[in-house]
């Protein structure tokens, strides 16, 4: 009896006995009657993704859930793709070396697509510390809709805040591949926004962002 056509065959490490270069031939890319414009209209917003980059305790997550309450309060649909998060599930199997960290984008990156797709606004909270990986999630999501926005908080201020007693560790040894202290952040060279939360409050920073969305038009008022 022939194999169906529905039924994935493993190989014994698990995989599909298709591989990458069957893809073409299996997969197809659908469209439906109601396109990402139709989406966008019937939540009244310019869907937009807000990729906020910084060192482990600039105020990432304070910033993008502080961002995600003004909006929601305000009647735009909104969510947060907050780094620690994502961790537990989507990219759990995922370490902190380099390729793990690129990895990471790459799927939190297809996943803010998708959800800007749906036509909501996205705040992602992600260390994302390499330039390259970002350039790759702006190409990802489009360079229309990727809002890249450093938190550049010094990495003094960072570690004085330590939220997580990360730095204190990093620096005895304790962790390996920790950004600013044994791993590389290489800063934004062309952001479009710039928030120094050491130097601006919680309110202050949220307000940068939502002013710039604002003036950009997102709200659509």
């Amino acid at each position: 009896m022939p194999s169906s056509p529905f039924v994935a065959r493993r190989s014994p490490a698990g995989s599909t006995a298709a591989d990458d270069a069957d893809a073409p031939q299996l997969v197809k890319r659908f469209t439906g009657a109601v396109d990402s414009a139709a989406r966008a209209a019937l939540l009244r917003q310019t869907p937009v993704t807000i990729w906020l980059t910084g060192l482990s305790g600039a105020g990432k997550s304070t910033v993008a859930y502080g961002l995600e309450r003004r909006l929601v309060s305000l009647g735009h649909a909104c969510y947060v793709l907050d780094g620690d998060n994502v961790r537990h599930g989507l990219t759990r199997d995922l370490g902190f070396q380099l390729a793990d960290r690129h990895e990471n984008i790459r799927r939190v990156a297809h996943v803010a697509q998708l959800m800007n797709d749906a036509g909501l606004i996205v705040v992602t909270s992600l260390i994302s510390p390499m330039r390259e990986d970002r350039a790759m999630a702006r190409a990802i999501i489009g360079d229309d809709r990727f809002v890249e926005t450093w938190i550049s908080a010094s990495i003094d201020v960072c570690a004085e805040r330590d939220p997580k007693g990360l730095y204190a560790k990093a620096r005895a040894g304790q962790i390996a591949s920790f950004t600013g202290i044994s791993s590389p952040y290489e800063k934004p060279e062309a952001p479009a926004l710039d928030i120094d939360t050491g130097s601006l409050s919680e309110a202050e920073s949220v307000a940068r962002v939502f002013d710039y969305l604002r003036a950009r038009g997102v709200f659509g008022d």
